[in-house]
């Protein structure tokens, strides 16, 4: 058995939330008997363990819903302090409520008794403040804290304590509340207490603004269920930055990315349109304002680029070998999908103002774009990692053996991924569109470019294996065509880069055994050696991924190829309760077997959220 820390699982834990503040405990409601239980506050920890007892008797929960993201409601009996009979008359209930930035429990004891009944509460609170990364690296610690009889601390963050009517008491690593009553016959008494949460350097807030989305239509009541349960979630996971918190964007997921992501919040924006066109705006706003403007290797930033990800502090992954800076520009793909969520916000009454305003991001994205180091000397739009401790691949597939070869060898770097030429070919395209449409100069140039980058795709990327032909992941450091059959050929429909034969063809590869689980599509075909239904990236189902190809399907004109894969999400969404995790296994469906989890995956995750949007723009 390894002594290697590991990162925490994730898929038994229930889950409220309401940006930047999430709450993690089992389906009894207490919290500590997992590694990811706890109250966080941003790239906090605050409280990592929560029990509540009464003496003589156990809890024993009997119930555990969610009607919305920020609540869930136990219920347990409590037989210890009952009556002999078959029917439980005592029972507890604890309503728990997250609002940004703090955690209410409510507690109700009620009594069907004809005596009265002696109860003694305790609720059992221990403090943490360990940073999410340490909590996400399996190497959380009991740090230390003070208590000043209102308020626990530690550095920066800080929680108060409210408990009306009870005694609170710090006992070894606790924080005891205790409320001591007596029932009387057939009544009910309540309890309460409220942790509020505080942290100096948080770099995210609540936005100020409500949420303003309108749920699409229709008469599929599992699609139904899945829209509702998707826009409850989008809205807990809406966030801004304190100095703008009237430009809301979308957190990437709970509980690791509780924060802006530059090619997540774009995606999920993207695929949430229709239902909500304005958080489409304010997130180019948020990114346009972090834009790249040097040449900086050690954050990876340079002049036009869209950034990664923005943390309160550098974020270290000792077991990945990643250690990364607070505001990080590893990426490749943020860039062009900001001017494609640009051209697609236009289309969709972004007012000109607005759009006009923003002219100077997109001339600098489009110059980062199109005036790209080739590291590679490939002549495309490539990546590496010039620190030795940043993402070792800069798409979306980020994970150290995302790019690799069909017989399951790791392609060597710099990386040119395929996807990463549409998305730029696109918004070359687009953005030549955007500038003529203001009245602006340079869109030949661009159509120039693109054209150029079509031509040379089509002569470098194709591949023809035992799978069939077509679009290879990547090419490596040498020019060489990764010849693995992956999802990446899903993103490359409609964006223009392929014709409608070429378009067609990828389409009928994804709909194949090898790629389609049946759930979703595969991020790689069960044919390449490096297949594994429980690989992150290599055999896996993302719910964004398989909506991009709906997206890209839809755009293409081939609505009933998009119908057929937007089916399988709807499937898969029913097994998950309608909160489709950030990514579940790539097994083949079985009948009557529901999808298996993987047991990492966050959620809710936006752009998997997103997915129900473009889903009902599918199936009508």
């Amino acid at each position: 058995m390894t002594d290697t820390p590991l990162q925490p699982l994730l898929n038994d834990a229930v889950i409220v939330l309401q940006a930047p503040t999430q709450v993690w405990s089992d389906e009894t409601g207490d919290m500590g008997s997992a590694p990811i239980h706890g109250v966080y506050h941003g790239d906090v920890r605050h409280v990592r363990a929560l029990t509540v007892a009464v003496e003589g008797t156990a809890v024993e929960t009997i119930a555990c819903s969610s009607p919305a993201p920020q609540g869930v409601v136990f219920a347990a009996v409590l037989r210890g302090i009952d009556d002999d009979q078959p029917d439980p008359k005592v029972r507890l209930d604890r309503t728990r409520t997250v609002r940004a930035g703090a955690v209410e429990e409510r507690i109700r004891v009620s009594s069907h008794r004809d005596v009265p009944v002696p109860v003694s509460l305790t609720v059992r609170i221990a403090p943490d403040f360990e940073p999410l990364q340490h909590v996400k690296a399996g190497m959380a610690d009991r740090g230390a804290w003070g208590w000043d009889g209102e308020r626990a601390s530690s550095g920066a963050a800080s929680f108060a304590l409210s408990a009306p009517g009870a005694a609170i008491a710090v006992e070894e690593a606790f924080l005891a509340v205790r409320w001591t009553t007596v029932l009387e016959p057939r009544s009910t008494e309540e309890f309460s207490f409220e942790l509020t949460l505080e942290d100096s350097t948080l770099v995210v807030t609540e936005p100020s603004m409500p949420a303003d989305a309108t749920v699409p239509a229709t008469t599929d009541p599992r699609l139904r269920r899945w829209l509702d349960r998707a826009a409850g979630d989008l809205s807990a996971l809406r966030l801004a930055l304190p100095a703008h918190p009237d430009d809301a964007f979308y957190a990437a997921g709970a509980p690791w990315f509780f924060t802006l992501f530059g090619r997540d919040s774009i995606w999920a924006a993207r695929l949430a349109l229709s239902q909500d066109p304005s958080i489409a705006a304010s997130t180019l706003r948020v990114l346009a304002r972090l834009q790249g403007t040097k040449k900086d290797p050690a954050t990876a930033e340079a002049p036009g680029k869209i950034p990664h990800e923005l943390r309160s502090g550098a974020l270290s992954l000792p077991n990945e070998g990643v250690h990364l800076p607070p505001l990080y520009y590893g990426t490749v793909d943020a860039t062009p999908l900001w001017v494609c969520l640009l051209a697609d916000a236009r289309d969709a009454g972004m007012p000109e103002d607005e759009v006009r305003e923003l002219l100077p991001s997109l001339r600098a994205a489009l110059g980062w774009m199109t005036d790209h180091g080739d590291a590679s000397g490939s002549g495309f739009i490539d990546y590496v990692d010039e620190t030795g401790h940043g993402l070792a691949n800069q798409g979306w597939k980020d994970s150290g053996d995302s790019i690799q070869w069909r017989n399951g060898r790791l392609a060597e770097g710099p990386i040119a991924l395929s996807e990463v030429q549409a998305y730029a070919y696109e918004a070359a395209v687009r953005g030549a569109e955007l500038l003529d449409a203001l009245g602006e100069d340079g869109g030949d140039a661009l159509r120039s470019w693109a054209a150029d980058l079509r031509t040379r795709f089509r002569t470098a990327y194709w591949v023809t294996t035992s799978e069939g032909h077509y679009p290879a992941i990547a090419l490596d450091a040498h020019g060489a065509a990764v010849d693995t059959l992956t999802s990446n050929i899903g993103h490359l429909i409609g964006t223009g880069l392929l014709d409608p034969d070429e378009e067609r063809a990828c389409a009928e590869l994804l709909l194949r055994d090898s790629m389609s689980s049946g759930f979703g599509i595969r991020t790689m075909s069960s044919g390449a050696a490096g297949f594994w239904p429980l690989s992150y990236h290599g055999g896996s189902v993302w719910a964004h991924d398989t909506a991009v190809a709906v997206h890209g399907l839809l755009r293409a004109g081939l609505r009933a190829e998009a119908a057929s894969v937007a089916r399988q999400l709807v499937d898969a969404a029913e097994g998950f309760d309608y909160r489709m995790p950030e990514l579940h296994a790539g097994d083949s469906r079985t009948p009557g077997v529901a999808p298996v989890p993987y047991p990492a995956s966050c959620r809710p995750q936006a752009w998997s959220a997103a997915a129900a949007v473009v889903c009902a723009e599918a199936l009508g």
